[in-house]
């Protein structure tokens, strides 16, 4: 069962007078990288937040953001810096005395200066709030992978297909393959013909022909290539039918294949062949960049 790394959940619920609303979001990261955005009240459960999320979630560049609403009055407590208002009044009144303005500092103005009104929470039960919480996180989690899943379904999907068309040039390569000495020999020998005058042609020594065509065989051999491809293939639907984590075993697993049939691009003398490497080589690539948003 694959995960894409990309997706989206929101979560929210509501205890009494509480209210929670969980967001989260996830993007492509090699590995997980959690960012939790919370209201100070909770900052003693950040730990637990981030514990919870890199169980459910391996991989991935997460946001999580909690907005917190606590409706009972009581629950909030609003403090005023005496000595901050204090001051800030004095500072007023001599900026009035140096410029010969007038002081019309208002004390609803000065309760808007940074610092001089603050809310603070009243005594609250931690385990409680730690609770009510994380059954909003979890409701944003499980909504991320129920999307993150279905994308997955369509990336892995998306990927097999792929597999069937490289398997189907793997096989068409290995079926021309034989043929390309075949082509070379007769071409060879036809050379041979053209340069050769008929009394001549008895003279010519025909192991050097096959000592020319053996030579050329063994270096646009490609058996062993088609053979690890074959491998590949295997290992590429198995890896990609199995659970947890499987973006970083197939972004190997595909530099391998990727490496096979360079190697057959590179033995390759027939123009058939070569047009069918470029094909899979395309291939792979777009495989590549969809492998990069598996978990």
């Amino acid at each position: 069962m694959a995960y894409s790394m990309t997706g989206y959940g929101r979560g929210e619920k509501i205890f009494d007078s509480r209210r929670y609303t969980v967001e989260i979001k996830s993007v492509n990261s090699r590995y997980c990288d959690i960012n939790v955005r919370l209201p100070r009240v909770f900052n003693f459960a950040e730990a637990g937040v981030r514990k919870l999320i890199s169980d459910k979630l391996l991989r991935g560049k997460i946001d999580l953001f909690i907005y917190y609403e606590d409706r009972n009055s009581e629950g909030s407590e609003v403090v005023i810096n005496e000595g901050l208002a204090s001051a800030y009044s004095i500072a007023v009144s001599e900026i009035a005395k140096i410029t010969g303005r007038e002081d019309d500092l208002t004390a609803s103005r000065l309760s808007l200066y940074q610092d001089v009104v603050n809310v603070r929470q009243t005594s609250v039960d931690e385990d409680r709030l730690l609770e009510e919480l994380e059954s909003a996180v979890n409701e944003a989690i499980d909504g991320m992978l129920e999307m993150r899943k279905t994308e997955g379904d369509h990336l892995t999907n998306d990927i097999l297909g792929k597999v069937s068309e490289l398997e189907i040039l793997r096989d068409e390569i290995a079926e021309r393959s034989p043929g390309v000495v075949a082509d070379y020999r007769q071409r060879l020998s036809d050379r041979i013909d053209t340069i050769l005058s008929d009394d001549k042609r008895e003279f010519y020594d025909e192991s050097r022909l096959a000592a020319e065509v053996a030579v050329f065989a063994d270096k646009c051999c490609v058996d062993e290539e088609m053979k690890r491809l074959v491998s590949h293939f295997a290992q590429a639907r198995k890896i990609l039918s199995s659970d947890g984590t499987i973006g970083k075993k197939m972004d190997f697993l595909i530099q391998e294949i990727n490496r096979e049939i360079n190697t057959t691009g590179s033995k390759a003398n027939d123009i058939e062949i070569t047009n069918r490497v470029l094909k899979m080589k395309n291939l792979v690539e777009e495989m590549r960049e969809q492998v990069q948003n598996l978990a």
